[in-house]
């Protein structure tokens, strides 16, 4: 795919949508519509508006999203970017190297995810210090 999101104009964003690039991405990580949904935590109901492009996903699931389909949160918005091959593109991956490059989203997703957490709980750590320290004082 070049830099201006063509190859053949498949994922480029004239002509795919949203929906078009996650199912795309979706497909090409070996995941049916209930395993990513599983994996993200949300409805089945909910990952299929995103595909069929009747909603789209908040900022911070879209991270999620593109962690763990490894593709670039601006080529599953725009098609822009070298992320997805088209189906039967001349060198495109093989299944285990796909789902090995999937598995490896999943992880970064996961490790995104519990950073979060642990940024959340630090704070409230802190929150919780401060106050022990005031009602000392």
């Amino acid at each position: 795919m070049t830099e201006n999101g063509e190859t053949n104009g498949w994922y480029a964003e004239g002509v795919a949508t949203f929906g078009d690039r996650l199912s795309g991405a979706r497909e090409a990580a070996g995941l049916t519509r209930e395993e990513f949904a599983t994996r993200l935590g949300v409805r089945l109901k909910t990952v299929a508006a995103w595909e069929n492009d009747a909603s789209e996903p908040r900022g911070n699931r879209l991270q999620m999203l593109a962690g763990m389909l490894n593709v670039s949160m601006r080529w599953l918005l725009t098609g822009v970017g070298d992320d997805l091959e088209p189906p039967d593109a001349p060198g495109a991956m093989t299944l285990p190297a796909k789902i090995a490059l999937a598995d490896l989203g999943r992880m970064r997703a996961k490790l995104a995810q519990l950073s979060r957490e642990m940024e959340q709980t630090e704070d409230r750590l802190r929150q919780l210090l401060q106050n022990d320290m005031k009602g000392a004082a």
